[in-house]
């Protein structure tokens, strides 16, 4: 049968070669078919366009909307690609669309990692956006990314400006961390509520704290309450969120879990970005998206205009209609372990690796997903010693931010800094452990890394820790496919990135900093 499609961009790329028939994420070929369209576009702009701050911006909501699991509505899509026709005039220089456009494998290969990376980038750069922070030396790489992706064929050219990526990725994610912390206040510790109230609520999910604070402003009148649902746990750690009362507590677990929690929430549902999944007839009459997430025939609140916020009073009013959501668990979730949080701990955290209370740090950021083989990184977490402090940020942290519990010294076994957005304090604290510990190779911390990854922002954080200097870095549940075996064994050579194995020989090698 001929193939509809071809997408290997997320890690659940069917029998992690590729999907080409209909995504394992739920798009259609058309779809990703537009995607790459859009794609195409995107390149033909950096390629016959000067920089300019309103077409970086441009690009950066594009790469965002192409993003796994974040966009699914073909006319969305359909309208993004006819403005970007726009930019580059009725003629543009012709370039085939595509990830099977380019022949060379490693060529291929060393574009589309460059590619993903510079989508998670994007993702990052536009949620600061959205808080008044832009950088045009981000918007610059754009270009000089997306030219390269487009026409570049020396696998050496190709592999600096990936190891750029991971520079400019730290620096949006610094862009990014400043931007929250001056809207939303920095992260406190913080214990949140896992059970339900009686009063009708409120859903919100994907990553946008902006349009969580204006839902929160339009509502507090309501009699009606607002939860949080995966990635927008870390929400209730922000000063400037928390002070809402009605800010109820977090509803459900990651993303792939959605179908069966959004029925039984029986409120109206929010998608703010990535993370939305096909729609089920149990709850397609109160979803709603809004930003760069879409789905067919789903109602998508309006951006933004002349600086007023977006208006919430379609789905704040459904609310006031519908029943309490069911209970699915009642406990607390602790978190807020961003770096201002960890580093006011640094006194404690120094004692505790002198006296040996703490042998290791194990980071296990990154995303959670669909697959069975992902209960490895719950089996890890259980088995760890009881003397190792895991990092986390992003919904990987489900896995095991239920299981794990007791602390050191008063320093808790799970420190959760935020949402993947957040990763970028797991690099600070690792950062301030060198500087406190004097080491010269940030490789001779205490500190070894099982990263789980799904999509394209897992691949800008890869990038962004590559640059920081970090090595021995296990990814799974697998590498990723868009890899090709000689551009993987680059990465396996020069930065010993490895795949997981079982959870106690991979403990074992770990806790001997292997």
């Amino acid at each position: 049968m001929e193939e509809k499609m071809f997408c290997f961009q997320c890690q659940e790329a069917c029998k992690n070669t590729g999907c080409t028939f209909a995504g394992m994420c739920g798009k259609k070929a058309e779809t990703s078919n537009l995607m790459d369209k859009l794609i195409r576009q995107l390149k033909l702009i950096a390629l016959t366009r000067n920089v300019d701050r309103e077409s970086g911006r441009f690009i950066a909501k594009s790469l965002f909307m192409t993003v796994t699991n974040a966009n699914f509505d073909h006319a969305a899509l359909q309208k993004q690609l006819d403005e970007a026709i726009k930019l580059t005039g009725e003629n543009p220089a012709q370039l085939s669309a595509g990830v099977l456009a380019c022949e060379n494998e490693d060529i291929r290969s060393l574009r589309e990692l460059l590619t993903y990376g510079l989508k998670g980038i994007a993702a990052y750069a536009e949620h600061a956006a959205v808080l008044g922070k832009e950088d045009d030396a981000i918007y610059a790489f754009f270009f000089k990314a997306l030219q390269s992706a487009a026409t570049e064929v020396d696998s050496g050219k190709l592999l600096a400006v990936i190891l750029e990526a991971g520079e400019v990725a730290v620096k949006t994610m610094a862009l990014l961390d400043q931007a929250n912390t001056e809207a939303f206040g920095n992260p406190q510790v913080t214990a949140v509520k896992t059970g339900v109230g009686k009063r009708p609520g409120i859903l919100i999910s994907g990553h946008d704290l902006l349009d969580l604070k204006e839902l929160l402003e339009q509502s507090k009148d309501a009699g009606i309450d607002i939860y949080t649902h995966c990635e927008m746990l870390p929400a209730h750690y922000y000063p400037e969120l928390k002070k809402f009362p009605h800010l109820y507590g977090n509803y459900g677990n990651a993303w792939h879990l959605q179908n069966k929690e959004f029925a039984s929430f029986n409120g109206p549902i929010l998608m703010t970005t990535n993370c939305i999944t096909p729609v089920q007839n149990a709850y397609k009459d109160r979803i709603f998206t809004t930003g760069m997430a879409g789905y067919p025939g789903v109602p998508h609140i309006a951006d933004r205009k002349n600086g007023k916020p977006k208006d919430f009073s379609e789905i704040i009013e459904l609310a006031k209609h519908c029943q309490a959501p069911e209970k699915l668990e009642d406990g607390t979730i602790t978190g807020g372990f961003a770096h201002a949080q960890v580093f006011a701990l640094a006194d404690k955290v120094v004692e505790a690796v002198k006296s040996g209370a703490i042998k290791r740090f194990i980071v296990m950021a990154g995303c959670d997903g669909r697959q069975n083989a992902r209960q490895y990184y719950s089996d890890v977490a259980k088995n760890l010693p009881a003397d190792t402090v895991i990092l986390t940020a992003g919904c990987a942290k489900y896995r095991y931010n239920k299981l794990v519990t007791g602390n050191i010294g008063g320093i808790p076994r799970v420190l959760d800094a935020g949402q993947c957005n957040d990763c970028y304090s797991l690099a600070l604290i690792a950062l301030k452990l060198k500087e406190v510990f004097g080491v010269k190779d940030i490789n001779e911390l205490p500190i070894s890394f099982d990263i789980s990854w799904y999509e394209q922002k897992a691949v800008a954080v890869l990038l962004a820790l590559l640059h920081l200097g970090f090595k021995n870095l296990r990814l799974g549940p697998t590498l990723p496919a868009f890899l090709s075996p000689n551009v993987a064994k680059i990465l396996i050579d020069t930065f010993d990135i490895k795949g997981i194995t079982d959870p106690q020989t991979d403990i074992n090698a770990m806790m001997a900093g292997k």
